[in-house]
């Protein structure tokens, strides 16, 4: 196997997020010699949004959260995240979605 590149040390991350979308990383890395690493303890990052729904819209969602005993955010969340993950499995299976 070839030796890996030496890896140039970045001013920002920025510069860091723009060399690996230009390079390959196998080029750097021996990936062969990698281990699985699990970060149970990590929680992703959120950003608070403002959303304006239609008032009917938000007491059925508030309705929906109270008989599954959740917050509706929380609800809200599940539903955008299982919708999107549907829209992305349509589009790289190539279905056209006209949801």
């Amino acid at each position: 196997m070839a030796k890996n590149r030496q890896i140039s040390q970045f001013e920002s991350e920025d510069q860091e997020r723009d060399f690996w979308a230009t390079h390959d990383s196998t080029q750097y890395v021996d990936w062969s010699q990698a281990r699985r690493l699990t970060l149970g303890n990590l929680k992703p990052s959120t950003k608070t949004i403002a959303l304006r729904l239609p008032a009917s819209l938000l007491e059925e969602l508030k309705l929906l959260a109270h008989k599954r005993d959740v917050p509706y955010q929380s609800l809200l969340n599940i539903f955008l995240a299982e919708r999107v993950a549907q829209e992305l499995k349509s589009q790289s299976s190539g279905g056209a979605s006209r949801g």
